[in-house]
């Protein structure tokens, strides 16, 4: 693939549908996701990336949800959140991870915002603005480091840096822009699209989660104004569920990964799949040993939809009352519905082909992408140190570090 760079004007649209409840959310994420089942498979093959669909994304409301009620939105439930995320992650995985960042970036918003900032940026969400992410840097100690700098330019800032891992802000009519201040204190930064100084890389070149449309972004002696920047940093110095929202969405993404795998097996094994020679059986889903798999990822989704949905309910907890008590026990269900997921999705794509046969490997079908994005998606943060702060504080009594990954 080609990298293709391009500076991107400002989005033209429809203003967005008004949702009034959480159940009509659920409906229209439903419907919504049907239609962009309908063409996952070839935007994967094909890399194409799906503007229409975001399009569509944003007109429908969803973008909005998680707008609080005082500035006109409906404020779900995080548990509803995530299976949003869930039902349109199942649907195409990519569509589903896009508007993660979206929604981080709202919640960083409600968290450290000025009244004024709330009042305008919440409302650029009600009429369909999507809001994309250059956070991530190549090269640094690590990934919570940043060489990316903002310095004070008489009544704004300047801005330079390089991003990578920018998910979404190809999609974007605002970039949120994370940089080191004098300080070295995290700010956010709102820099609308088409700014002068901002070069937006197509080199995603990832083997999953292809069209989520993860370039590079440069940032050349940007210009921001001073009333656009949130001190992001102040969300880590306390208690605060910025780290658990962003969290909890990404297991939504992976349990949408899940589903879709072990649909798709079902499916298969059903219609297409030949019983092994000495089963004794006419039909594979006569199999005892495909049927007892088949359960077996059945419950472990069933367990991990459960544990999201607990998760979600904490998270609502300590976002009205975020006292250190109630931010830590969302903090510690959202990592479990994080490995639960993962591990789920893994899982289930995996169990796909296991079942499925050989037929199922064929390059048309593209099948394969299920794994690939269940792998690719759930490289985000590693799992393996979510078990070790979870064990870490029932142990030791340590809590949990404030960060965006917990």
């Amino acid at each position: 693939m080609e990298a293709a760079a391009f500076k991107p004007a400002y989005r033209i649209g429809p203003t967005a549908t008004r949702l009034t409840s959480e159940e009509e959310a659920l409906s229209t994420a439903r419907a919504l996701a049907k239609e962009f089942a309908a063409g996952a498979a070839e935007r994967d093959t094909n890399r194409l990336l799906p503007h229409t669909e975001l399009d569509a994304l944003s007109q429908s409301g969803l973008l909005a949800i998680t707008v609080p009620t005082e500035y006109g939105g409906i404020d779900v439930s995080n548990a509803v959140l995530a299976e949003i995320t869930a039902i349109l992650s199942e649907a195409d995985g990519s569509i589903g991870q896009i508007p993660q960042n979206h929604f981080y970036i709202l919640e960083a918003l409600r968290t450290d915002g000025s009244e004024e900032q709330k009042r305008y940026f919440f409302g650029r969400a009600l009429v369909g603005d999507r809001f994309g992410n250059a956070l991530s840097e190549r090269g640094t100690k690590t990934v919570g480091h940043y060489n990316t700098r903002i310095v004070r330019d008489g009544f704004g800032y300047r801005i330079d840096g390089r991003k990578f891992y920018s998910t979404g802000v190809i999609f974007a009519d605002w970039i949120a822009i994370f940089a080191l201040d004098a300080e070295d204190k995290l700010t956010m930064s709102f820099v609308p699209r088409g700014t002068d100084g901002i070069e937006i890389i197509d080199d995603w070149d990832g083997f999953g989660q292809r069209t989520t449309g993860s370039g590079t972004t440069v940032l050349d002696n940007v210009y921001v104004a001073a009333d656009a920047v949130i001190f992001h940093h102040k969300g880590f110095e306390r208690p605060t569920t910025i780290g658990s929202v962003g969290q909890i969405i990404h297991a939504g993404i992976d349990l949408g990964i899940a589903r879709a795998a072990f649909a798709e097996t079902v499916d298969f094994v059903r219609t297409k799949s030949r019983p092994w020679m000495n089963s004794g059986v006419e039909r594979a889903s006569d199999d005892p040993l495909t049927v007892a798999k088949l359960g077996e990822i059945a419950i472990r989704l069933e367990a991990a939809t459960a544990t999201v949905k607990n998760a979600g309910l904490k998270v609502d907890i300590a976002q009205i009352d975020p006292t250190e008590e109630n931010v830590v026990a969302a903090t510690l269900s959202v990592a479990a519905a994080k490995v639960l997921t993962t591990e789920i999705a893994l899982d289930a794509a995996n169990t796909l082909f296991e079942l499925a046969g050989s037929s199922s490997t064929r390059i048309g079908l593209n099948l394969d992408r299920h794994w690939r994005n269940a792998r690719t998606h759930t490289l985000h943060d590693p799992v393996r140190w979510k078990y070790h702060v979870v064990g870490n504080y029932h142990l030791n009594g340590t809590i949990p570090p404030k960060n965006g990954a917990l």
